[in-house]
């Protein structure tokens, strides 16, 4: 029978085991240890893959405002007839066996850098939104103080591993001017991995050459610093800002990402199968001209799917139909053996509700299980991708991190099963003071820092604070106690020198 003394004694072994075990730091993205969700059987698959070719060969594949492109693809033999390119039935899936089935991103910070493929998930910010929103300021246009802050905000959350690009739109700079402001904030007050700017080809090539700046220019010819990210232009079309960054990119040796982005019913047929193969055949073909630029240049095949309101035409989120693409195209893209990116916490609801938090969850689980190894949109998204929510990206971030939990699957050794502990306790014990608790009660569950789990009085007694009120004070206080990672004062300067001197190259465009 246990006596004071003996629980007394459990209690100092457990803090000494506990001062012994050293907490691992956060992991830089998720190597995943659990299966894959298989949605679609093999038959079924057959038949999209089927469709996707019948597509490519078929119907083909609009390529305008690019002549080098036309000329590339003439080049590998393509069916190129005005800017239409059509592909015999294979020819893709062949080019792209070059493109490498994992690779690393690597980041200003090693330990930060990010595997991309096989196994792995890499869980990145929201990308693009022109507005923000937060719970006092409401919602506006962002600017660039907006954007060094989401920066910030997202380096210092563990479940984030890759910032992006533009978290917002900071609209209260020229247009033709601000990619060069959003990349030096993402290389300046982050050291985690980034991405550059796609719009126009000069300002791809502007992005690639910071990049050689702050890594040097003989060590991003060997690894992949910086990629771009592109749509296609559904239905069928790819324009020249996809072909001209593949260009840039993929010519340096750095990673493009390419995703259709199809509306059914409207980019593409209102059935969910149609629409799935329609964007493996656009996505599959942009991969393939990326290795026509460079054979092995990183690739991640992307899919965003979604359905809309056939009432209204808005765009709809977290339903059933681009759930099940989530999962399908995850299957579909193992089978090529390609990067995959798809998903995201989204939501077409205007504010960090209920409705935000049931659509973001459930578009982010099927993605999760359905192994995204790239998740743009993971973290902050609102309104159908119009804003940027800074309660709505430390809320997702929180539910990121309990994803990572679950994808490292369930630990099974010594530890995790506990037998001395069941001496110590023995049968109607209690196991909350035990040396195994007292050992392991700081990492044993995941500690979801914006839920509260106290009870309703001491809930009252806080403030009676909800959800998005915990999250403010969650991101304000993070700004509060930000520290800009360390960086050579050299590269700083030769950074802001090249800022300045290709601004003043370029007129003040604001559309």
């Amino acid at each position: 029978m246990d006596t004071d003394g003996t629980r007394r004694e459990a209690r100092r072994s457990g803090r000494s085991a506990r001062r012994q075990r050293v907490r691992p730091p956060p992991a830089a993205f998720v190597r995943r240890r659990i299966p894959y969700y298989e949605f679609l059987h093999e038959e079924g698959l057959v038949v999209l893959e089927d469709q996707a070719d019948w597509l490519m060969q078929e119907i083909g594949i609009e390529f305008r405002g690019d002549p080098e492109a036309l000329r590339i693809w003439k080049a590998a033999g393509a069916d190129v007839k005005g800017t239409r390119v059509r592909l015999e039935r294979g020819m893709a899936r062949e080019l792209c066996r070059t493109v490498p089935s994992q690779f690393t991103q690597v980041a200003r910070n090693p330990q930060k850098s990010v595997e991309i493929g096989g196994d792995n998930q890499v869980f990145a910010c929201v990308y693009g939104p022109p507005f923000v929103r937060d719970l006092e300021g409401g919602r506006r246009y962002g600017t660039l103080q907006d954007l060094e802050n989401l920066v910030k905000i997202a380096s210092c959350l563990p479940a984030i591993h890759h910032t992006g690009l533009v978290i917002c739109e900071p609209c209260d700079v020229p247009v033709s001017k601000r990619h060069l402001d959003m990349l030096y904030l993402h290389m300046r007050y982050s050291d985690k991995p980034f991405l550059g700017a796609i719009t126009e080809k000069s300002r791809a090539q502007d992005c690639v050459d910071m990049a050689r700046v702050l890594f040097g220019e003989e060590f991003m010819r060997e690894h992949c610093v910086i990629m771009g990210n592109v749509n296609t232009n559904s239905p069928l079309l790819v324009d020249r800002v996809v072909t001209e960054a593949a260009q840039v990119y993929c010519g340096a040796g750095q990673g493009l990402i390419a995703a259709p982005f199809i509306l059914g019913g409207a980019m593409g047929p209102v059935t969910t199968a149609a629409s799935i193969a329609q964007a493996l055949a656009e996505a599959m073909m942009v991969g393939a001209f990326t290795q026509l630029v460079r054979p092995g240049a990183p690739f991640v095949l992307g899919n965003f799917l979604s359905s809309m309101s056939l009432r209204s035409g808005a765009p709809t989120f977290g339903m059933p139909e681009p759930v099940m693409s989530n999962f399908i195209i995850g299957q579909l893209a193992r089978r090529l053996g390609i990067p995959l990116r798809s998903g995201g916490s989204l939501t077409a609801s205007k504010i960090p509700d209920a409705q935000a938090a049931a659509e973001s969850a459930d578009s982010m689980l099927s993605t999760v299980l359905g192994g995204a190894n790239f998740v743009l949109h993971a973290a902050g998204w609102l309104e159908g991708g119009l804003s940027t929510g800074y309660e709505k990206l430390v809320l997702d971030a929180d539910r990121l991190g309990a994803y990572q939990v679950m994808l490292s699957g369930l630990p099974l050794d010594d530890n995790a099963l506990a037998r001395e502990v069941y001496h110590e306790v023995g049968p109607a014990g209690h196991f909350l003071g035990s040396s195994h608790t007292m050992a392991n009660y700081e990492t044993a569950y995941y500690d979801a820092v914006l839920s509260d789990s106290e009870s309703v009085e001491q809930w009252e007694e806080r403030g009676s604070r909800d959800s998005a009120r915990r999250a403010f004070e969650r991101w304000n206080s993070i700004l509060d106690g930000y520290e800009a990672p360390p960086m050579d004062e050299a590269r700083d300067e030769e950074l802001r020198s090249f800022i300045e001197r290709r601004k003043s190259q370029l007129p003040d465009m604001w559309y």
